[in-house]
């Protein structure tokens, strides 16, 4: 282990009735709790309703969005890297999740972002293509390997683990490992030489 264990954010973005996001979410985040190097929060985007109208940059936004856009942005700042749990909704990931990540930018910056998604035969993989690009304009590093769930439903048993427990929990901790690689590297860098834009 290098320094103090790496902070790892698992956001989870699903609000619809009846998601099937904690699951999985819950799964991982027990994974990423074995890993050595991590200690681990989680963020459920359900809790944390933001609304789609924005103040104007620089306006505070009313008392009660207030609370919540601050209490995102502590445990965004506070991560030093970022697991994000997406279903795919029509090829593209859950408009609730991207207006999340939307009201947010500098919590974002030259940290390392990692996947988990979930869906039908796709497993959710064209969200997480999506999603790739748009942390990108963020200033964020995707780490290429990825966690997916393909017809998730059936993959689960009745306690929420994998079926195929090996297979999943391989393909948790190489992406983990790269999150944690990627997590020491930019937490040293950023603070060497805060990120600018």
């Amino acid at each position: 282990m290098t320094g103090r264990p790496l902070s790892l954010l698992v956001i989870v973005g699903s609000v619809r009735d009846g998601r099937f996001g904690p699951t999985v979410a819950d799964w991982f985040a027990r994974e990423a709790r074995t890993h050595a190097e991590t200690t681990v929060d989680v963020l459920d985007v359900l809790d944390h309703p933001l609304p789609l109208v924005m103040p104007e940059p620089g306006l505070r936004p009313p008392a009660g969005v207030a609370e919540i856009r601050d209490t995102v942005a502590a445990k965004l700042a506070a991560a030093d890297a970022f697991a994000v749990v997406t279903p795919e909704y029509n090829h593209a990931c859950p408009a609730a999740l991207k207006n999340t990540i939307d009201w947010f930018f500098d919590e974002w910056a030259a940290k390392p972002v990692g996947f988990v998604s979930y869906g039908g035969m796709g497993g959710g993989l064209r969200a997480v293509e999506q999603l790739r690009q748009v942390f990108a304009e963020l200033h964020a590093v995707t780490v290429r390997e990825s966690v997916s769930f393909h017809n998730a439903w059936d993959r689960f048993d009745t306690d929420g683990r994998p079926r195929d427990a090996e297979d999943a929990t391989g393909a948790a901790k190489v992406m983990l490992d790269r999150l944690v690689w990627w997590g020491h590297a930019l937490r040293e860098a950023r603070t060497e030489r805060p990120y600018e834009r």
